[in-house]
């Protein structure tokens, strides 16, 4: 009975992109917004949103509350449904610098032509903002060999078809497990980028200040920069319009270091944190407040 209903659910996704295909990016983003910020606010995923904007935001009014998280809906609405379209949207030039949905500083330019010039193993983060698959397909297309950690649906059928959809636009796909941590450092002795979303609570993590409260971190990121002192960076997509971005990745990160100079795992965690705090302060509707982040 599960695997019939396996089934017929891969099945229903699967129909469920073509359709979206056959709308276009464009279309298919403004479909998945629309939907979502009409429906959000009846589950009750828009509680815990609501919640979490009252931790995070005590200044703020509840109109102003509402307004994020309407605009947060509206965000994920868009991200699930340009899933399809993840290869068309990283339509960047190199030749002149800019795409039609895609744009970049000069120094972000520069920064990913110097870590390719360098050829060495990198450790990149990033967080559940703006269309957050993005900066995977950003690094692979900048020419950037890279592995990327991710969680693999339960459907196995799903599973595969994700796969199928991701790896020839982001490179070698990892899923989170018990095998996870020998294989993303694997991939490090390889020379590769090793990137992940760090921004999701951590029950096993330390707890770190999020928006003056303490949250429990996810501090993989950091004990893999304490093994292998390699250079972290931070990767985002800014959504500017619809369908269009910003990418935006930083200088190395100067993660704090004990007296012996290695890694300070808790403290580099913290650090991490306050930088994906800064982002989403800057765009708040485009985080996913639904998450339980502040959950004990």
């Amino acid at each position: 009975m599960n695997d019939l209903l396996d089934r017929l659910l891969a099945g229903l996704v699967r129909l469920v992109f073509a359709a979206l295909r056959l709308l276009g990016p464009d279309a298919a983003s403004a479909l998945g917004g629309f939907v979502a910020r009409s429906l959000g606010p009846l589950t009750r995923n828009h509680r815990h949103a609501m919640d979490n904007l009252r931790l995070a935001f005590p200044g703020k009014t509840e109109a102003e509350h509402r307004a994020i998280a309407r605009a947060a809906w509206d965000n994920l609405g868009r991200t699930a449904c340009e899933y399809p379209h993840l290869g068309a949207l990283f339509d960047f030039d190199a030749a002149r610098g800019a795409g039609d949905r895609i744009e970049a500083s000069p120094e972000t330019l520069e920064r990913f032509a110097a870590i390719r010039a360098a050829g060495k193993p990198i450790l990149v983060f990033a967080a559940h903002l703006a269309n957050w698959e993005l900066p995977a397909v950003a690094a692979h297309r900048m020419g950037q060999a890279a592995a990327i950690l991710y969680r693999t649906p339960n459907n196995r059928r799903i599973a595969a078809d994700i796969i199928a959809m991701r790896e020839p636009i982001m490179g070698r796909l990892i899923p989170a497990g018990i095998a996870a941590p020998i294989r993303l450092a694997e991939a490090l002795e390889e020379g590769l980028a090793v990137g992940m979303l760090i921004d999701q609570r951590f029950g096993r993590g330390p707890r770190v200040p999020f928006f003056g409260r303490p949250v429990a971190a996810n501090p993989f990121l950091a004990r893999l920069a304490r093994r292998y002192d390699v250079p972290v960076y931070g990767l985002r997509a800014v959504r500017l319009a619809g369908a269009r971005f910003r990418l935006e990745l930083t200088e190395p990160i100067a993660l704090p270091r004990d007296a012996a100079g290695r890694v300070e795992i808790e403290a580099a965690t913290a650090e991490l944190n306050r930088i994906i705090e800064g982002w989403v302060r800057e765009n708040p509707g485009q985080w996913l407040w639904m998450h339980r982040r502040w959950r004990e």
